[in-house]
């Protein structure tokens, strides 16, 4: 029974463990930019946007569409790298497990 006993307080800590580093990179922010930097967007290690960053000479009310495109791109690189962020950090925390656990991040 010591062993069952042992193997949930090591889970309990691996938990907390994981719950910390969570609210940590929740406090860190990726930058992604798209149109040579005139959009830029920030976004944090909960996968949400914090701010979007618009150089106004890429406003144009002819064509909407490009700033949209640009807007996309960048919120989309930005998500693309926090998760690969929060990816690295968790495998740093669960490397000494022995096992990936699929779809935990």
């Amino acid at each position: 029974m010591s062993k069952l006993g042992n193997i949930m307080r090591q889970a309990q800590k691996m938990q907390e463990k994981m719950a910390d580093m969570q609210k940590e990179l929740a406090a860190r922010t990726c930058e992604a930019s798209a149109g040579g930097g005139m959009v830029t967007a920030a976004v944090n290690g909960a996968q949400e946007v914090v701010s979007v960053r618009i150089d106004p000479s890429v406003i144009d009310a002819k064509d909407p569409e490009m700033l949209q495109d640009l807007v996309v791109a960048a919120v989309n690189e930005g998500l693309r790298r926090s998760k690969q962020m929060v990816s690295e950090e968790m495998g740093k925390l669960t490397s000494g497990l022995g096992v990936n656990i699929p779809g935990l991040f």
